[in-house]
C-alpha cells in the first residue's frame, strides 16, 4: 500500500493541495495512505514563535512524505490550546470543535477511498480529542454505509514522543527540555525559519510543570509560558537532527501502518 519504494526529491509530489483531482484518483489506485499534519497556534514561550507546533507537524509530514512517497494533506493549525489563551497571539478550538474537525476530515478522506489516516501531531493537548475523533469517524463511517469503512484505520503519531527523538531531547538537553516551548521544538523552528533566530535569548529559570487548569490559572502558574524549559539551548543544527530522526521514526511506522491487515 506504499505509494514509492524509495524517496522523492521534491515535497512538492505528495503535496495534496498542489495535486488535481485525477492525480488524486490515479494515486489512490496504488495506496490508500495519507498524512495529516496537525498542530496547535499558541504561546511557545517568550522567544518561541506562536506556530510551532503547526510548523513542526508540518515538516516533519513532509519529510515522512518525501520518503514513504505517500500523499501529505494541508496541515491543521488549529487545535485544543485553551490553557494558552491567557497570552496574546494563542487561537484555541474547544474539544468539541477540534473532535468535530478531525472526524469530518477522516470522514472526507474516507469517502474518496483513503482507508489509512496517519495523523502526524505536534501539541499534546490534541492527543485525547483527536483518538476520541477516531473512535467517532468509525461509527459514522459504518452507520452511513461508506464502502471502505470495514477497511478504515486512522493512526495517531505524536512526533514528540517517538522513542528516538525523546532520547535525543535527553542527550542534548536532559531536565532543560521541560514540557512546554521544549528546545527540541524551538529547534526545529530554527532549522526551517532562521529568522527566528533572532528572537533567541538567555531566560530566566522556567517554573516547573504542573497540574493544567483553565488559562488564568495558566498564567499564574507560567508567567512566561514554558514549563521547565530552556529554549535557548535550541540550534538550527540540532533542529535538523531532530527532524531526521523523527522522520525516520515515523516512516518506518508509517509503513507498519500501511501493511497491517484491515481484518
Amino acid at each position: 500500500m506504499v505509494a514509492t519504494s524509495s524517496s522523492i526529491a521534491s515535497t512538492d509530489q505528495i503535496r495534496l493541495q498542489l495535486r488535481s483531482w485525477p492525480e488524486v484518483e490515479a494515486y489512490l489506485e496504488r495506496c490508500k495512505g495519507v498524512i495529516v499534519p496537525l498542530g496547535s497556534t499558541e504561546q511557545h514561550g517568550p522567544t518561541g514563535a506562536i506556530g510551532t507546533d503547526a510548523l513542526t507537524a508540518e515538516a516533519v509530514a513532509l519529510e515522512v512524505g518525501r520518503r514513504s512517497g505517500v500523499l501529505v494533506a494541508p496541515a491543521q493549525a488549529y487545535g485544543m490550546a485553551e490553557h494558552h489563551l491567557g497570552f496574546a497571539g494563542t487561537m484555541s478550538l474547544q474539544p468539541a470543535t477540534l473532535l468535530a474537525v478531525i472526524h469530518d476530515l477522516v470522514l472526507s478522506l474516507a469517502r474518496h477511498g483513503f482507508e489509512r489516516i496517519y495523523v502526524i501531531n505536534g501539541h499534546g493537548g490534541n492527543i485525547a480529542t483527536t483518538k476520541a475523533a477516531f473512535a467517532q469517524a468509525y461509527g459514522t463511517a459504518a452507520s452511513r454505509g461508506l464502502p471502505h469503512a470495514a477497511a478504515l484505520r486512522c493512526k495517531l503519531a505524536n512526533w514528540f514522543m517517538a522513542p528516538e527523538a525523546m532520547a535525543l531531547a535527553r542527550e542534548l538537553y536532559g531536565d532543560r527540555e521541560g514540557h512546554h516551548a521544549t528546545p527540541s521544538e524551538i529547534a526545529i523552528t530554527l532549522q526551517l525559519e532562521p529568522s527566528l533566530q533572532s528572537k533567541q535569548r538567555p531566560l530566566p529559570e522556567s517554573a516547573p510543570a504542573g497540574p493544567i487548569h483553565g488559562p488564568d490559572d495558566f498564567r499564574r502558574r507560567h508567567p512566561d509560558g514554558r514549563m521547565g524549559s530552556d529554549p535557548y539551548l535550541a540550534s538550527a543544527e540540532a533542529g535538523a537532527r531532530f527532524l531526521d530522526v523523527a522522520a525516520t521514526a515515523l516512516t518506518a511506522d508509517l509503513q507498519r501502518f500501511l501493511e497491517e491487515p484491515a481484518g
